[in-house]
């Protein structure tokens, strides 16, 4: 059938609801919109599913979830792990709860256990508590950070990580032989918590995640002789954060925390941001406010699943500094690693793992320490993927990983990032190096100073539409076709293709595989040790171009990043 044609079975078919009926005749005469919702079914992807709600194949609601599901269902049952369960988390979006709910009950029908959270949980509790209740998968309602008009759904395997091959792959083909929705099985809420197919989980998840975070803890010294001069302000940006972060301070003794008030409660319509991303200024302007009035140390921001955070840090001038992911998340790696080495020694195979696209002032810290890098594609199942690899052979320990999208993950109880960890461990860092007489900036300085003045940064370009998802292919075909010899001054040394598995060296002409997973990646190594990545986004109709480089100084990074970055716009013009 066409466009036109799913449309039309929409409106007829009683299996719809009245509501979303209305919603679609609504839009009779609009054919744009209806060729938009229409010519082609959201696409569940290696990140499950992400897309804009409203009625339609090609959008977020009940019927999509539900046939997704359904997929899901039919995989976990060949695989033979139907006894086992699936754990069910959900964020604050709009639709989420409802999301949530159908999932579950699809699951019940299909005789496998659903275990839903009682209310709002942030991503990495979901991720240990698959773990923790030993399921088959998990599944996680929310689009992370994207405006308040999408929302989505994450797939977890039983290892706690987001779908990997060959998973990812399997469920993918099952969800896409379900065709028909008349097909799709659901059941009462009731039927199926007397049939023991559907328990709702809360409070010992809770407490258990509580406390496998306590355990990460290295300074509990530093914590208690300065928790009450630390003064620390946080806000979840209207999402999950907001008491399991709140929490976990409150139990270690921190005292003085203060929580934005206009972005504490959850709210799916984000009133405070036009999209709730830590990454952003916006979601720091509330915080930075109540900052200068309390005189904090330190402002953290979580995203609505409390998986990303983002930094701002005080330096001994009065002055805020932001944090992008790459520099909090070496701040952090440095922190760990540094004080495991002096409490405990590092072990011979101890490693950091970090993606494709995140700074190589990482790949010094482990050089520093001597120590494994070990590099995986973006997307922290990937770091996941490793942490499982190091279980399995017995061979490996994990000491720190993180991306440069705001995520990093302390310990192994969950397998993909956690802000809250995060959060939790910037704040005893701070109380730490406060000990020391230093402020997070004096200890971002000084890791620049041993490494070297690293700066990392990325422009995204978004094509909407169909014709957007064109371009975005036309810009990596020509990429690939015609690569640049030369960026900004910077000469390209070597081309890194993760789509057809080559690194080709451009002076000897040698070329070698990847080593990695195919994806739609191109990477290029430029002299003094500068980089430039371009990858379609797997989330948003945007192709992202990811670059850093290597100064000698704050000022001299800054002014050669921007000039990386005025060349990549540049280029990207030139093919626009």
């Amino acid at each position: 059938m066409d466009y036109k044609e799913v449309y039309q079975e929409w409106l007829e078919n009683p299996y719809f609801d009245e509501n979303t009926k209305a919603e679609l005749k609504s839009i009779a005469g609009d054919e744009n919109e209806i060729k938009e919702r229409f010519y082609m079914d959201l696409e569940f992807g290696t990140a499950g599913l992400r897309g804009v709600i409203g009625a339609g194949t090609n959008r977020m609601n009940i019927y999509v979830v539900r046939k997704t599901t359904q997929g899901l269902a039919n995989y976990i049952l060949s695989v033979g792990k139907g006894a086992q369960g699936v754990a069910i988390a959900y964020d604050s979006r709009n639709m989420s709860p409802e999301f949530a709910q159908e999932a579950a009950l699809c699951l019940a029908a299909n005789g496998i256990k659903a275990y839903i959270f009682e209310s709002l949980r942030p991503t990495p509790e979901l991720s240990f508590a698959v773990r923790k209740l030993g399921c088959a998968a998990g599944i996680n309602i929310t689009a992370s950070h994207n405006p308040p008009e999408y929302n989505g759904y994450k797939v977890y395997w039983e290892d706690g990580a987001q779908i990997t091959p060959p998973h990812d792959t399997g469920i993918m083909g099952e969800v896409k032989k379900v065709t028909d929705f008349n097909r799709v099985k659901t059941m009462d809420k009731n039927e199926a918590a007397a049939a023991g197919l559907y328990e709702v989980i809360g409070q010992a998840i809770d407490d258990a995640y509580m406390e496998e975070l306590k355990k990460q803890v290295l300074h509990m010294d530093a914590i208690q002789a300065e928790s009450k001069n630390l003064k620390i302000v946080y806000t979840p940006l209207h999402g999950t954060g907001n008491i399991p972060a709140r929490r976990i301070l409150k139990e270690l003794g921190f005292e003085n925390v203060y929580v934005v008030k206009e972005q504490e409660l959850p709210d799916g319509n984000f009133p405070t941001v036009s999209y709730p991303n830590p990454e952003a200024e916006e979601a720091f302007e509330l915080g930075l406010k109540l900052a200068k009035e309390v005189d904090a140390d330190l402002v953290l921001a979580t995203d609505p699943d409390a998986d990303r955070l983002g930094v701002r840090v005080k330096d001994k001038d009065g002055v805020y500094h932001d944090l992008t992911g790459n520099m909090s998340g070496c701040l952090l790696a440095n922190y760990e690693i540094s004080q495991k080495k002096a409490l405990f020694g590092l072990p011979e195979d101890g490693a950091l793992i970090k993606t494709i696209v995140t700074t190589n002032l990482a790949d010094a810290i482990a050089k520093g320490y001597g120590i494994r890098l070990i590099e995986v594609l973006t997307g922290f199942k990937f770091i996941g993927q490793q942490i499982l690899g190091f279980e399995n052979s017995k061979k490996g320990t994990y000491l720190f990983g993180f991306e440069e999208s705001y995520g990093c993950l302390i310990g192994t109880y969950a397998r993909d990032k956690d802000a809250i960890v995060a959060t939790m461990a910037l704040c005893e860092a701070a109380a730490y190096y406060k000990t020391q007489g230093k402020t997070l900036w004096d200890a971002m300085i000084d890791l620049y100073e041993e490494y070297g003045y690293y700066k990392d940064s990325i422009q995204s370009v978004t094509l909407k539409g169909i014709e957007g998802l064109q371009k975005i292919q036309e810009i990596m075909n020509t990429l690939r076709e015609k690569p640049p010899v030369e960026i900004a001054g910077y000469k390209v040394t070597a081309v890194r293709d993760y789509k057809n598995d080559t690194i080709t060296d451009l002076d000897t002409k040698e070329v070698k595989p990847t080593g990695l997973p195919s994806s739609n990646v191109l990477y290029y190594e430029l002299t003094d040790d500068a980089w430039l990545c371009v990858r379609p986004s797997g989330t948003e109709p945007k192709v992202k171009f990811y670059y850093g480089i290597k100064g000698a100084s704050l000022e001299d990074a800054d002014q050669k990043s921007d000039m990386l970055g005025k060349a990549v716009l540049d280029m990207v013009d030139s093919m626009m």
